[in-house]
């Protein structure tokens, strides 16, 4: 099997491996820098069936009359010999209601080759790209953040995972497919909304407060913008939202989050920038797994009136946008306990991480 994957890593685009690289540095973040426990075990039986229809995202689709295979596990093996092409998932689970505010990650292991994946109908994350344009990922871990308008708490949830092989085995076939949360979570004091403006382009004029951004569409944050209509979309977009500041943290000296942004950002609060990660709007940037976190000088935030804050971000390859949570605005003390907890957490070697990879 490692030879095998040796010989598949030709596929795999040099995005997909830089995650991996940073580790022989010792510089890889993300899922690799936190620490995460198992909620709930999703290992066991999911309907399944072959063919495509968009349909089947749909929470409300009856999949009873679909076969039942065990995941992780290679379809071929499961009574579908030699079969190359489009396949779904689906898994109808109940969120407990005392989940409601968790941080919450859906791990899906590796899937072979391409998957988009959905949770109650909406489009959660993807790895790789389908026909005509095909990439593999097929060793790319799915560890996809679940925002809190995506779930029901107290009801059924239902996923549903996209799923395209090429050659060889294919499926959901590895790893512990499971419902996440952080061992030790941030969590924001002033939470933003989840419903901001976006527009696909540039301009200097986006950052300023009186800007008139009322014909920008929606957009979900956060999500990856390719899952909300701008997939294949390389390039500069700008998010815009407006808040004002609870009264009990009028007083505080407060940190801005948010969250995860892929690839490269610039943030501006009232029209002035105050922060921004990556060195340039080039497609030569490996940003996408760094936490956002910026000081908020107290002049720049209106303490009894509206704030509009807008983010500039440029995305060279494959997924774009402000993709994982939480976002807003966090207490110093709280975030310097996160930051530190996450600094002297014992973590592996690279070379050790990278063994493992590769021998797994």
């Amino acid at each position: 099997m490692a030879m095998l994957k040796f010989r598949r890593l030709v596929h795999i685009p040099l995005r997909a491996v830089l995650p991996v690289l940073g580790l022989i540095a010792g510089t890889g973040t993300g899922v690799l820098g936190q620490e995460y426990r198992i909620l709930m075990d999703l290992r066991g039986p999911w309907r399944f069936e072959i063919g495509d229809d968009k349909r089947w995202a749909n929470p409300s689709f009856d999949d009873g009359a679909w076969v039942k295979i065990k995941t992780p596990g290679q379809w071929e093996g499961q009574g579908f010999p030699g079969y190359d092409g489009y396949a779904w998932y689906r898994k109808t689970i109940t969120i407990p209601q005392d989940w409601a505010g968790k941080q919450l990650y859906l791990d899906l292991g590796n899937v072979d080759d391409v998957d988009e994946t959905y949770v109650n109908g909406y489009f959660i994350g993807f790895r790789g790209q389908f026909p005509p344009d095909y990439v593999s990922a097929y060793n790319n871990d799915r560890f996809y953040y679940l925002p809190a308008y995506c779930l029901r708490p107290g009801e059924e949830n239902v996923i549903a995972v996209r799923v395209y092989d090429s050659e060889l085995g294919g499926g959901i076939y590895r790893g512990n497919i499971s419902i996440k949360e952080p061992v030790h979570p941030l969590h924001v004091d002033q939470e933003f909304p989840s419903s901001w403006k976006f527009h696909a382009g540039d301009s200097g004029a986006w950052k300023s407060p009186q800007f008139d951004d009322d014909e920008w569409e929606d957009i979900r944050v956060p999500a990856f913008w390719e899952t909300q209509g701008h997939k294949g979309y390389n390039g500069v977009g700008w998010y815009r939202v407006k808040f004002r500041v609870k009264p009990e943290l009028k007083g505080e000296r407060l940190i801005l989050f948010l969250g995860k942004i892929d690839d490269v950002d610039e943030t501006y609060l009232n029209g002035e920038r105050i922060g921004k990660t990556g060195q340039k709007f080039t497609v030569n940037n490996v940003d996408f797994d760094v936490w956002r976190a910026y000081t908020i000088p107290g002049e720049r935030l209106q303490k009894d009136g509206e704030n509009t804050l807008a983010v500039r971000v440029y995305d060279g390859f494959m997924h774009g946008g402000i993709y994982r949570g939480p976002l807003g605005l966090v207490k110093r003390e709280a975030y310097l306990d996160w930051e530190q907890y996450k600094e002297n957490k014992p973590k592996k070697k690279g070379w050790e991480k990278l063994i493992e990879w590769m021998f797994e």
